[in-house]
């Protein structure tokens, strides 16, 4: 396999004229929408057999998925402890089953179908600009992990028991 970027520039591109020929394609317009288009339709794909595999082995039932490690190691409920069961209930369309199982995944699904959506917006133009600044997604990672520690200690403590599954 090679690398798109060390191909020859052919005869007659505009490139190829030299001085003033004017900016080279970025690597994303030479692909083509079908191979830009290929990351977030294999994601949305995988999600959504994901979501049909619980929707046809209910994790309600205890077991059916195994068990949190964490939780069967210490006895406290970690962040994503009730993410299956909610996953069920979204697919289901059981919004506050979803929510008592685990708050901050429903909470949290507006925003990844917003950045998902973004993604095929962006892969289908072939737009090159990232969507955000690597200095901002690295503060968005910093408050989304230290946003998950609260809430994995606060569902565990008696205030919040209400946040467990």
């Amino acid at each position: 396999m090679t690398d798109i970027d060390a191909l020859p520039t052919p005869p007659g591109h505009p490139a190829a004229a030299g001085v003033g020929a004017g900016p080279l394609l970025s690597r994303s317009a030479r692909l083509s929408r079908a191979a830009r288009l290929r990351g977030p339709l294999l994601l949305g794909g995988a999600v959504g057999l994901a979501t049909l595999a619980l929707h046809l082995r209910d994790p309600h039932q205890s077991g059916t998925w195994g068990y949190c490690p964490w939780l069967a190691l210490t006895g406290f409920t970690c962040p994503g402890c009730g993410g299956l069961r909610a996953v069920n209930d979204l697919g289901n369309g059981d919004l506050l089953g979803a929510a008592s199982s685990n708050l901050v995944f429903v909470a949290a699904v507006p925003l990844l179908l917003w950045w998902w959506i973004r993604w095929v917006q962006r892969s289908w133009t072939g737009a090159d600009r990232p969507v955000m600044s690597s200095a901002r997604s690295g503060a968005l990672i910093a408050v989304f992990a230290v946003a998950m520690v609260v809430f994995g200690v606060v569902r565990n403590l008696p205030v919040g028991s209400w946040l467990a599954p």
